[in-house]
C-alpha cells in the first residue's frame, strides 16, 4: 500500500510532463485521476482501502477502460472509445488502483520494439535513440521512468517479457488461461496473456505478484480462464529448485548477453541442468504461423462497417472495405493480415498452418518433460540488448528476435523477466520459465536472483 497517496500520483504526474516529450509511452494520460487518488486517501484513512491502494498503473492501448480510448496505436481504432471496462481494469479498480493512463505500443501488437505504432515510436528511457522493445513498449517505458508503479501489457509471444528486458524492468506472462482476456483487444487468442510490468528489486516483483493475484482468477466471461490464482502466487517447494539451461537458447545470443545471463545464473548457487532443444528452429516459423492464422481472423471485423473508421458507403462494398483497411492499416499488420490468410486457405491449410499445431504439440510435449527433470528452466529474455531505432531493417530480423520468448506462448507456461544486469549501460534480461501454474516458485527464484 502506497504511504501518501496523494503525494506519490502527484510525483507520477510530473515525471510525465517532465519525461514523456522525449520518451512517448503514453497515448493517453488521465489527469483527472487526481481526484480518484484523494478518494482511495479517504478510504485508507478511514480503514477501508484495497489491496493496491494508491499503486498508479498505466495500461497498454489495447485494453478497455470504459469511456477512453483503446486506440491499439492504430489509426483504424484511433478515435474509438470503449464502452465497458476489461475485467482486469475492474479488478484494478475495486482493490483501489489508480489507472494514470493509456499507453503507446506496436500496432494491434505487431512488432517487438513499438515502432510500428501508427502515432510515434516509444523511446528507451535508458537511451533515447534506442527502442522500448514491443509490443508493449509503452508500458514497460512508463515503469522504468518513473512515471507509475506498475503497467499492464498482453504477451503474445514475448510482448511483456521484451520491453521487460530492453527497459531493465521486471515483466510476467503468467499461466496461459488465468488471467481474463475480456476486454481485451487481442491477436492471437490461443496464445495471448495479460500481464504485469512492475521496477527491478525485490519489492517489484512483491508488487508484480500482488497485481497478478488481483487481477488473475476465473471469469466467466472467457471460457479459458477458470483457473484459481491464489495458490499459484505462494511458495510450493521446500528446496532449491533445480535450474535447466538449454544450450541452443544461450547460443542464440550475443555473447556478452549469454555471459551476463549465466553469471546471474550461477550467483543463485541452485543446481543446474543442461538441456537441448533441437527443435529450436521451429520455433519462430510455428510461432508466426499460428499467430498471423489467428490475428488474420481476428482482424476481419474492422472493416470500416461495424467496427473501425467509417467505409465509404457511397463505394461498393468491396471497395469501400478495401478503402478502409488500405487507408487505417499500417504495414505490418497488413503483412500479418496477408500471411495469415494465405496459411488458412484451404489448398495449404495442411501443409502449413496444421502442421504448425503439430509441432506445437510437440514442443509442448518436450517441455513438460523437461520440467519432469527441472524445477525452473532459465535463458536471456532476448538475444541482444536494445537495438537502435530503425536498425532492424527487415521483417525476418524483427520476427527471429522473438526466439527466446515464443516457446513460453506455444507451450502455455509461465514466464518472467528479470533485470540480469548491463552491457554499455544498457539492461539485459534473464528469463524464468516454470510449470503451469507455478508462478510462485516462478517469482520465488527472481526475487532471490536480485539478491544475488
Amino acid at each position: 500500500m502506497i504511504a501518501d497517496i496523494e503525494e506519490n500520483i502527484h510525483k507520477k504526474l510530473d515525471a510525465i510532463k517532465k519525461t514523456d516529450g522525449k520518451i512517448r509511452a503514453f497515448v493517453d494520460i488521465f489527469n483527472d485521476c487526481t481526484e480518484r487518488a484523494q478518494e482511495i486517501a479517504k478510504k485508507t484513512k478511514a480503514g477501508r482501502a484495497g489491496k493496491l491502494a494508491g499503486t498508479v498503473i498505466s495500461v497498454k492501448g489495447n485494453i478497455c477502460i470504459k469511456g477512453r480510448r483503446a486506440t491499439c496505436s492504430s489509426k483504424m481504432l484511433e478515435n474509438y472509445i470503449a464502452p465497458y471496462n476489461a475485467t482486469v481494469i475492474d479488478r484494478l479498480l475495486a482493490e483501489d488502483a489508480i489507472i494514470i493512463g493509456s499507453t503507446n505500443m506496436d500496432e494491434f501488437a505487431c512488432g517487438s520494439d513499438t515502432t510500428s505504432s501508427a502515432f510515434y515510436p516509444t523511446r528507451n528511457p535508458h537511451d533515447t535513440t534506442r527502442v522500448a522493445g514491443g509490443s508493449s513498449g509503452g508500458a514497460a517505458a512508463s515503469v522504468a521512468a518513473g512515471m507509475c508503479d506498475a503497467a499492464l501489457g498482453s504477451d503474445t509471444g514475448g510482448s511483456v517479457r521484451c520491453p521487460a528486458s530492453f527497459c531493465g524492468v521486471t515483466g510476467m506472462k503468467p499461466t496461459y488461461g488465468t488471467v481474463s482476456r475480456y476486454g481485451l483487444i487481442d491477436m492471437a487468442m490461443s496464445l495471448e496473456q495479460i500481464g504485469a510490468m512492475t521496477g527491478n528489486g525485490k519489492d517489484a516483483i512483491e508488487l508484480n505478484r500482488k497485481t497478478l493475484e488481483v487481477i488473475g482468477g476465473p471469469d466467466k466471461r472467457d471460457a479459458q480462464c477458470n483457473y484459481s490464482i491464489g495458490k499459484m502466487t505462494k511458495r510450493t517447494h521446500a528446496k532449491p529448485p533445480t535450474i535447466g539451461i538449454i544450450n541452443q537458447f544461450f547460443d542464440a545470443c550475443d555473447k556478452a548477453v549469454s555471459n551476463t545471463v549465466m553469471r546471474q545464473v550461477d550467483k543463485l548457487g541452485y543446481e543446474v541442468m543442461e538441456l537441448s532443444l533441437e527443435e529450436t528452429k521451429y520455433l519462430i516459423p510455428t510461432y508466426y504461423l499460428i499467430m498471423c492464422t489467428e490475428f488474420a481472423s481476428a482482424m476481419q471485423k474492422y472493416d470500416g462497417y461495424k467496427y473501425g473508421q467509417k467505409a465509404d458507403i457511397a463505394k461498393s462494398l468491396a471497395e469501400s472495405v478495401s478503402e478502409a483497411r488500405s487507408n487505417h492499416f499500417g504495414k505490418e499488420v497488413k503483412r500479418r493480415i496477408l500471411l495469415g490468410t494465405y496459411v488458412s486457405m484451404k489448398e495449404v491449410q495442411d501443409d502449413w498452418y496444421t502442421c504448425a499445431l503439430g509441432v506445437r504439440k510437440a514442443l509442448t510435449q518436450k517441455f513438460e518433460k523437461f520440467l519432469g527433470e527441472v524445477d525452473l528452466i532459465a535463458s536471456p529474455t532476448m538475444p541482444t540488448v536494445a537495438w537502435k531505432i530503425g536498425e532492424k531493417a527487415t521483417p525476418t530480423e524483427m520476427y527471429a528476435a522473438d526466439i527466446l520468448t515464443v516457446t513460453a506462448n506455444l507451450t502455455g507456461l509461465p514466464a518472467i523477466s528479470v533485470n540480469a544486469g548491463e552491457i554499455g549501460g544498457l539492461p539485459v534480461g534473464m528469463q524464468l520459465m516454470g510449470r503451469k501454474f507455478e508462478e510462485g516458485l516462478v517469482y520465488e527464484t527472481a526475487a532471490m536472483a536480485m539478491d544475488k
